[in-house]
């Protein structure tokens, strides 16, 4: 039954898929530049982010992600950044290159409203030679995709005060067919709609409560939604949980080490019938920030 199920999700790959693409991260909330350009700059500060989630453990060939970003104001208004991915599933390997600008204005006392748009530079490489291939004749498995580029356009609105925020976003506009040669092997990269939001409650001196949320809408694909709640103890250390509809329950922790790095990780427990075949999936991130001596931020920001 094990490589019945990685056959079938290294198969994807290779046939037209009409499913969800886009790596898939459980705190989302720590890691919203790759899902929405405006928020670059946003946290007033250079930010440097990574992360590297290992999914379903113990499924051979379950998807592995990497990233690695940084982004930062540049001027009064402007926000700039960029991004590196690495999503591996099965024979597939997926690289992209990400820049991200956002222009923002002050639309009242509290708010400012974050325009973004995303430039990205993708390349795919599928090795066919890693399946385990009943007919090794047929067509559909002779041509391995080497280095298959191609470019795309993303684009989103980031409304954020000193304790709220909401945005909505689509990384890729354009969707992307990718084969070589061979018309019956087609990855084909459908439009992803973000809608995320957060709140950041004061319960006591000592105690702040973020309930967080992100829907992330697919065609072809049913409508996924995370939600999440962190308490955070001393500006120091955050301890939380999460859902994922239908899919896991998540148990996330995070520490401010220094004033300008903090450290995360993140744990999944799948509620499908996954569960019986893998031990889980793993999150653990590093955030820095780099502080400008006329930074007026006393306290590391929770979002």
């Amino acid at each position: 039954m094990k490589t019945k199920l990685i056959l079938i999700i290294s198969l994807l790959v290779g046939l037209q898929s009409f499913g969800q693409q886009d790596p898939q991260y459980t705190q989302y909330m720590y890691n919203t530049i790759n899902v929405n350009p405006a928020y670059a700059g946003s946290r007033g500060v250079t930010s440097i982010f990574g992360l590297y989630r290992t999914q379903w453990v113990g499924l051979d060939g379950a998807p592995e992600t990497a990233t690695v970003s940084v982004h930062a104001p540049v001027g009064k208004n402007v926000g700039l950044g960029v991004s590196v991915i690495n999503d591996r599933l099965g024979p597939m390997d997926n690289s992209t290159l990400a820049i991200d600008f956002s222009y923002t204005l002050k639309t009242s006392e509290n708010w400012k409203l974050a325009l973004g748009i995303k430039g990205k530079a993708n390349l795919l490489n599928v090795n066919y030679n890693k399946l385990h291939i009943r007919l090794p004749d047929d067509y559909m498995f002779q041509n391995n995709i080497q280095n298959e580029f191609s470019p795309n356009i993303g684009a989103g609105a980031y409304l954020y005060s000193e304790s709220s925020y909401i945005g909505l976003s689509v990384p890729s506009f354009i969707e992307t067919e990718n084969y070589e040669h061979n018309e019956l092997a087609v990855v084909k990269e459908r439009l992803h709609f973000y809608l995320i939001g957060g709140h950041v409650f004061n319960l006591s001196y000592d105690w702040q409560f973020k309930p967080a949320t992100m829907i992330k809408s697919v065609s072809g694909s049913p409508l996924q939604v995370d939600v999440s709640a962190n308490f955070l103890y001393n500006q120091k250390f955050t301890i939380g949980t999460a859902y994922r509809w239908d899919a896991s329950f998540s148990a996330l922790l995070g520490f401010q080490i220094t004033k300008g790095l903090f450290a995360g990780y993140s744990y999944d427990m799948e509620t499908t019938k996954l569960q019986d075949y893998n031990s889980g999936s793993h999150e653990v991130f590093l955030r820095f920030d780099l502080f400008r001596k006329s930074t007026k931020i006393t306290n590391p920001r929770f979002f």
